[in-house]
C-alpha cells in the first residue's frame, strides 16, 4: 500500500494547493484498491453487481441453426439472380419443436421466428416477401435475398467453453439476461462495497429537529446516500456529527471499523472549524486539496486507520451542488475501482452547441448544470439551469448534465460547441 506521499512523488508537478482535475484522478487511480472477498448470488439479485470470475458459456447461443423470420426455409443454392423461384410447402417447423421430415429441391418448410432449421436447408425467405403460387406453393420473387439470409448460427452469440462474460464486468439488464440465457441461475460476484458517510457541522439539522436560526436540514446526506445507492454500495449511514473533538474522533473511528471507504461533507474548507481537519490528520494519512475546479474546489482524501483496518477517505465540501459534482467526477470512478470494475472511466463526454455566452477563465475546470435536449437540426444542443451557485440544489434537479468546461478553455460565444456529461445512469 503506497503512502500519499509516495503517490504524491509520481506525479509530476504536483501541488495540493493547485490540482488540476486530471492530477486528481491519476492520484485516486493509485490510492484505491479493489476489494478482496466475493460470494454467489442468484440472477435475480445480480443487477449492479460487479463479477468475480471469467463466466464461461456452459452451451452454443444459440444451441442450434434457427430462423430469425416467420417465412419460408429451403436451400438456398436454387436462388436465381434474374428469376422469381417456385417453392412447394411440405411442412412446418414451429418455434420449441424440431421438425423432422425431409425436404428436396424445390420444396419449402414453412417456418416461425425462433423454429430449428430443419436439416439441408439454410435461407428463410420472409413471408412478406413471398406471394402465392397455387396450392400449397410460393414463390420468391428474384434479387430480394441471397443464400443464407435470415437464418441464425448455432453459437454466433456465444460459444461453448467460451468466456460470455469477462472479470469486473458490473452487471446491468443485459448482462443479467446473457447470464440467464446460458440457463446459469447464480454469479459469483465481488462483494458489496462497504462505505461509511456522514456530515459534520453544527449548523446541520437532522430531518425531523426543529428549526433554529442559521441552521439547515441535512440535504448531503441524502443524494450522498443516494449516489451509492446507485452504486450499488452497502451504506453505514452514521448521521450528522457535531464539530466537536470526542464526537469526530468516535465517528470516524467507527467508519474506519466498519467500511471500506469513508465520506464527509463539510469541514475540509479554508476558515472552517479546525477539528474535522484536525482529527483526519490524528488518525490517518490524509492530504487536503484545492483543486482548480468549480464548483468544489476544497477537498481531503487519504486512509483513515483503526486497529489493523484502513479505510479510504473522501473528504468533500459542504455546499449540496459541490458535494454532488466532486462525487461525480472523483468519487465515483474511485469506488468503481475497487468494487473490481474493469471500466473506471467516467461517463462519456457528448458534444452539444451552447444556447448562451458562458463566462470562463482559463486555468480551472469548471462543471455548470445544463439542460440538454435536440435542436431543429437534430443536434445536441445545451443550455444552463441559471444561477450556478454551488448551494443551488434545486438546479440539479432541473439539469439533466453538466456542461464541462475543460481546465485550459475561456469564454463560450453563443453556438460554441461545449461537452456534457449526462446524468442518465449515473444520479
Amino acid at each position: 500500500m503506497k503512502s500519499l506521499a509516495d503517490i504524491a512523488a509520481q506525479l509530476q508537478g504536483y501541488d495540493p494547493q493547485a490540482l488540476a482535475v486530471p492530477q486528481v484522478d491519476a492520484f485516486l487511480a493509485q490510492l484505491v484498491q479493489p476489494v478482496t472477498g466475493n460470494e454467489t448470488v442468484s440472477i435475480a439479485d445480480a443487477l449492479g453487481r460487479v463479477t468475480a470470475d471469467d463466466v464461461v458459456s456452459p452451451v452454443d447461443v444459440p444451441p442450434h441453426d434457427n430462423s430469425a423470420m416467420d417465412g419460408y426455409a429451403f436451400d438456398g443454392s436454387q436462388l436465381a439472380a434474374d428469376a422469381p423461384l417456385q417453392l412447394q410447402v411440405v411442412g412446418t417447423a414451429l418455434a420449441g419443436k424440431a421438425w423432422h421430415g425431409s425436404v428436396a429441391q424445390g420444396q419449402a418448410v414453412k417456418i416461425m421466428t425462433g423454429a430449428i432449421m430443419p436439416a439441408g436447408l439454410d435461407t428463410v425467405v420472409p413471408q412478406e416477401f413471398t406471394r402465392p403460387a397455387g396450392d400449397d406453393r410460393v414463390e420468391v420473387p428474384a434479387a430480394v435475398l441471397k443464400r443464407g439470409d435470415n437464418r441464425r448460427l448455432a453459437g454466433e452469440d456465444l460459444k461453448a467453453g467460451r468466456p460470455a462474460l469477462a472479470r469486473g464486468e458490473r452487471l446491468g439488464p443485459a448482462g443479467c439476461g446473457l447470464l440467464a440465457s446460458l440457463g446459469v441461475p447464480t454469479v459469483r460476484v465481488v462483494r458489496r462495497l462497504k462505505v461509511a458517510y456522514f456530515s459534520t457541522g453544527d449548523e446541520i439539522l437532522s430531518l425531523g429537529e426543529a428549526p433554529r436560526e442559521g441552521a439547515v436540514y441535512d440535504s448531503n446526506r441524502y443524494t450522498v446516500r443516494a449516489m451509492l445507492a446507485r452504486l450499488g454500495c452497502e451504506v453505514i449511514d452514521l448521521g450528522v456529527v457535531r464539530d466537536e473533538p470526542a464526537q469526530l474522533e468516535q465517528a470516524f473511528r467507527s467508519a474506519a471499523s466498519q467500511a471500506d471507504a469513508i465520506i464527509t461533507s463539510g469541514g475540509v474548507s479554508v476558515g472552517e472549524a479546525d477539528f474535522t481537519k484536525a482529527m483526519m490528520r490524528q488518525l490517518g494519512d490524509v492530504a487536503f486539496w484545492k483543486i482548480a475546479m468549480r464548483p468544489g474546489r476544497p477537498m481531503a482524501v487519504g486512509r483513515i486507520a483503526e486497529g489493523d483496518k484502513a479505510a479510504v477517505l473522501f473528504g468533500l465540501p459542504g455546499n449540496p451542488v459541490a458535494v454532488m459534482v466532486t462525487f461525480l467526477a472523483f468519487v465515483r470512478p474511485a469506488l468503481l475501482r475497487m468494487m473490481g470494475c474493469r471500466d473506471t472511466a467516467p461517463p462519456p463526454l457528448l458534444r452539444a452547441r451552447s444556447l448562451e455566452a458562458l463566462r470562463k477563465k482559463p486555468g480551472r475546470t469548471e462543471y455548470q448544470r445544463g439542460i440538454v435536449d435536440t435542436g431543429p437540426d437534430g443536434s445536441l444542443q445545451v443550455r444552463t439551469t441559471g444561477n450556478q451557485g454551488s448551494g443551488v440544489l434545486s438546479s440539479m434537479v432541473q439539469a439533466n448534465g453538466l456542461i464541462v468546461l475543460h481546465h485550459q478553455q475561456g469564454n463560450i460565444a453563443v453556438g460554441d460547441p461545449v461537452d456534457v456529461m449526462m446524468f442518465e445512469g449515473i444520479l
